[in-house]
């Protein structure tokens, strides 16, 4: 099933926010993409909640629809951005999903505004802590052979399929190629703060019903995941042994039945540890 939505676009601080709006029942879901992404790649997640949930899918600062060169990157201006699109569209509290960065936007979201998030999705996302990110991003961002001379050249350099699909989507076609939707070095710059040292204090402030869910070819240490389950009593983990950290492209079939499981138990049996904690 797929529901048509509607572009909202917002302004906070004069910086220019693009959401895209699918209508349904509460509680809203808030999809908030990675480093790099775009809102479309929600897309197919969207459909698989037929229309269950209002579903919203934000273009972080710096992506897509929204500003494209915003002055601060910093992880509380992207944290205020959501808090003021929840705000201006009336949908809290929500169900906040996030991605790798877009991960790690929702879990401070949760901490600082817990009025506002129902319960929390991580999704191949940590509290942070890696000194090589920007290095490592900003060679794998060099690498990319821009303009891409076609779309099907896009598709096939992102690896093919629903993956590639879903990365070649957030190109703009231009009269010279296929280019991002942001600026490279921005994107590295988006890095520098959460690469320092990890936000546990955060994470611990967390304290709404929460699911870690770990790609088992992803960036987030095995490790990293039981001190985050350790951290944050009453939290759990689906593991996705077969999956790349892309795991909402990749093994999308089973990321869906993982989030329709998740939606379905939340606000119904709440966790000891979180009335406990309260």
């Amino acid at each position: 099933m797929v529901v048509a939505g509607n572009w909202q676009n917002l302004s906070r601080d004069g910086v220019r926010l693009a959401c895209l709006d699918r209508p349904g029942p509460e509680p809203t879901v808030l999809f908030l993409h990675g480093l790099a992404g775009h809102s479309g790649e929600w897309d197919a997640s969207a459909a698989a909640l037929g229309g269950t949930h209002r579903v919203l899918a934000l273009d972080q600062r710096g992506h897509g629809r929204s500003e494209r060169r915003p002055a601060q990157l910093t992880r509380s201006a992207y944290v205020a951005d959501v808090a003021a699109v929840l705000g201006a569209l009336r949908a809290a509290p929500v169900v906040l999903v996030g991605h790798a960065l877009g991960g790690h936007t929702a879990m401070l979201t949760a901490a600082r505004y817990p009025r506002l998030v129902r319960a929390l999705v991580m999704v191949d996302a940590w509290p942070g802590g890696d000194p090589t990110a920007p290095r490592r991003t900003a060679d794998w961002l060099a690498r990319w052979p821009v303009p891409f001379p076609s779309y099907a050249d896009a598709v096939r350099f992102f690896g093919g399929g629903g993956r590639g699909r879903a990365w070649a989507d957030g190109l703009a076609e231009e009269e010279d190629g296929w280019w991002p939707r942001f600026v490279p070095e921005l994107m590295v710059e988006s890095l520098r703060e959460s690469s320092r040292a990890p936000f546990w204090a955060d994470w611990r402030a967390v304290r709404c019903p929460t699911l870690v869910v770990r790609a088992g070819r992803g960036v987030v240490p095995v490790e990293q995941a039981r001190r985050m389950l350790d951290r944050l009593p009453g939290s759990e983990l689906v593991e996705l042994p077969d999956a790349g950290h892309d795991l909402h492209l990749e093994d999308p079939s089973r990321w869906h039945r993982v989030l329709r499981d998740f939606l379905d138990r939340v606000g119904v049996v709440p966790h000891p540890a979180w009335t406990s904690r309260s």
